[in-house]
């Protein structure tokens, strides 16, 4: 249950710079702005409960990544960011990354 909250938070975590973004972009900044910051609170919360279970370091890496490459996709598929081969190449190691935690993820002790 603890890597489902914490992809959960992951997703939040897309939802903060996504907000920011569209409150830049669109005359409804308040509103924009307002979920940045819930997506803020939501994404912490997540990753608060999942790190009981998870050893912090992991949980963060992949909490983090997991927004990264989340609000890379967006900024490629929704705001004609530049996809070049290096880009995706890097996100690609990120991605590698979080599933190379995942499986050697060591259990904690309880």
């Amino acid at each position: 249950m603890a890597w489902f909250y914490l992809i959960l938070g992951g997703i939040f975590e897309i939802g903060w710079p996504l907000g920011f973004k569209l409150a830049d972009v669109t005359q409804h900044k308040v509103l924009f702005i307002t979920v940045a910051v819930v997506s803020m609170a939501l994404s912490g919360m997540f990753l608060f409960i999942a790190q009981k279970s998870i050893p912090i370091g992991t949980a963060y890496a992949v909490w983090t990544g997991i927004g990264a490459v989340g609000t890379f996709t967006v900024g490629i598929l929704f705001f004609k960011d530049p996809a070049t081969f290096a880009r995706l190449f890097s996100t690609f190691l990120i991605v590698a990354g979080i599933i190379g935690l995942k499986v050697f993820e060591p259990t904690l002790p309880r």
